[in-house]
């Protein structure tokens, strides 16, 4: 298993290179990015990020104290607007009260401690969770999405219903416990199940991993 996921690895960076995921000028415009981004586009996500620095609003404490009609206008592209206005202010609360708003206090906390606690705020499911700590707090944590389920189960690693859990297990028992191998593998899963392992007629015959 170890072999078989390192040299998958070696494929889809040969064959895409680095891709220098997640774009953001900020560990915070990460966090907001990871909630944004729940059933939507990245494109959609990059509207709506646009808006909030237009709008001089991306920080956590003017994020908390904004109206939440208008944090849903500005983030409208995003889809959902009202959930993701609520599920937003609930994070912010999380973030502003318990932390004071700053990464350090944040990124300061044991790892499984505060996945758990992160998992206890409305709207941040377990992906959500992990790509705010894989990508905005340098943690060892492997984000599991649907293009990683749909490629390891038509690669026969997994089955099509594997619990989150069992996938990420898969990577972090076979893989070296590192934030940069995590980061770059997963952002080439995505690459590849963007460009080529599609849910709907995929590429097979051209598949870098074919």
């Amino acid at each position: 298993m170890k072999k078989r996921l390192t040299a998958i690895y070696a494929k889809l960076y040969a064959h895409f290179g680095p891709q220098g995921w997640w774009p953001a000028t900020s560990a915070f415009e990460v966090m907001v990015g990871a909630i944004l981004t729940q059933n939507t586009s990245w494109v959609n996500v990059e509207q709506a990020i646009s808006n909030l620095k237009k709008a001089r609003a991306l920080n956590a404490h003017k994020l908390l104290k904004m109206d939440k009609k208008r944090l849903a206008h500005l983030i409208r592209p995003a889809g959902y607007y009202n959930v993701k206005a609520k599920r937003l202010k609930e994070f912010l609360k999380f973030f502003c009260q318990e932390h004071r708003g700053s990464i350090a206090r944040l990124s300061a906390k044991k790892t499984s401690d505060l996945r758990l606690r992160l998992l206890e705020v409305h709207g941040v499911g377990p992906e959500t969770a992990d790509s705010m700590l894989l990508y905005a707090l340098n943690k060892p944590v492997f984000v599991v999405d649907a293009y990683t389920r749909r490629i390891l189960s038509r690669h026969g690693f997994i089955r099509p219903d594997a619990e989150y859990a069992e996938i990420q297990n898969l990577f972090r028992k076979n893989l070296k416990n590192s934030v940069k191998l995590f980061n770059e593998y997963h952002a080439l899963l995505v690459k590849l199940g963007k460009d080529y392992c599609r849910k709907n007629n995929p590429k097979c015959q051209v598949c870098p991993l074919k």
